[in-house]
């Protein structure tokens, strides 16, 4: 008997894939447009495993009602599960998962990012869409600079397999060190790159990790690259670092406060989040929503996870 599963959120890329992979895993989908919610939890009824998107917060109120419809576990098709309220979902008798894919999207996503802040890119091709073909300011090269990886997990350890390859000088910093890396104290990493790289997961212990103090330290000129959870970064005392000139650039696929504006059509409505304003309107911030975990190779991993997970369960419950 094939087990049953409802993915709540599901892209229309998504549905393909869930629709000719589900077979294969023994696992019925049911598929729901929609963001869980406390209006629709009954969709999941007779299924104790359901998949939720990473795109939008899972209230307390859709928590409750998934466990009186019956469900088990809830599994994030994302790595983090900073979304969803763990705690309150096991007292409420409910599981809560992520799911592993591809570090290497999120990887190259980074490098490609730091290579744009020290070539000037947004400037360079800004220009040429005005048929201004003029040079603009010196690049720089990574062989002569210093990176540090903050968070040494799958997506960390693949940015740091990257950036060997450039020749130049490579630190890291984790709670748990765990490869050949090398590792220095988060403030000695702070002090020393001229590019300094987010990867580590969004807990209370690291929400705002570089905070007003810690960006304060960091190489006059550095750059900030965060491809983790917007929180790990104080975006305000960002947005006055970079500002003031203290900083020299910025790329951040993830942003405080993101929810609502990135995955939408923007161009009709007025942007109220203040501190994207700000960040846009300097030419040496990248910004882009939330973008750098989505290829087809990532987005096959996590289908085929989330059903392989599914499968699982089904067959110990």
């Amino acid at each position: 008997m094939a087990t049953g599963i409802t993915i709540y959120g599901c892209e229309p890329d998504e549905a393909v894939l869930f629709e000719e992979m589900a077979p294969r895993c023994g696992v019925t989908p049911t598929l729901v447009e929609a963001p869980v919610s406390s209006e629709n939890a009954a969709l999941a009824s007779g299924n104790e495993f359901v998949s939720v998107g990473h795109k939008t917060q899972v209230t307390r109120s859709a928590l409750s009602a998934l466990s009186r419809a019956g469900v088990r576990h809830v599994s994030t098709r994302s790595i983090g599960v900073d979304h969803i309220d763990v705690e309150f979902a096991a007292s409420v008798g409910i599981g809560v998962g992520g799911v592993a894919y591809s570090p290497d999207s999120v990887a190259d996503f980074t490098v490609m990012l730091a290579l744009m802040l020290l070539r000037d890119v947004r400037s360079v091709l800004g220009r040429a869409d005005l048929h201004d073909y003029r040079l603009g300011s010196r690049g720089r090269e990574l062989r002569d600079l210093t990176v540090g990886v903050i968070g040494t997990g799958r997506i960390g350890v693949a940015v740091l397999d990257r950036l060997r390859g450039f020749g130049g000088c490579v630190v890291a910093h984790d709670s748990r060190p765990r490869n050949s890396a090398d590792y220095v104290p988060l403030d000695d990493l702070l002090r020393v790159s001229d590019v300094v790289t987010l990867h580590t997961p969004l807990n209370a212990g690291t929400r705002h990790l570089l905070d007003r103090d810690r960006i304060a330290s960091m190489k006059p000129g550095a750059f900030v690259i965060n491809t983790g959870r917007g929180p790990l970064v104080d975006t305000k005392a960002l947005v006055e670092a970079l500002e003031s000139g203290r900083l020299g650039g910025a790329a951040l696929d993830v942003l405080e406060g993101e929810e609502g504006i990135f995955y939408t059509d923007c161009r009709a409505r007025e942007v109220d989040l203040e501190t994207l304003v700000r960040l846009r309107a300097m030419p040496a911030v990248l910004i882009t929503p939330h973008t750098a975990y989505y290829t087809d190779h990532a987005l096959s991993d996590t289908v085929e996870n989330t059903l392989v997970h599914c499968s699982n369960f089904g067959g110990t419950a």
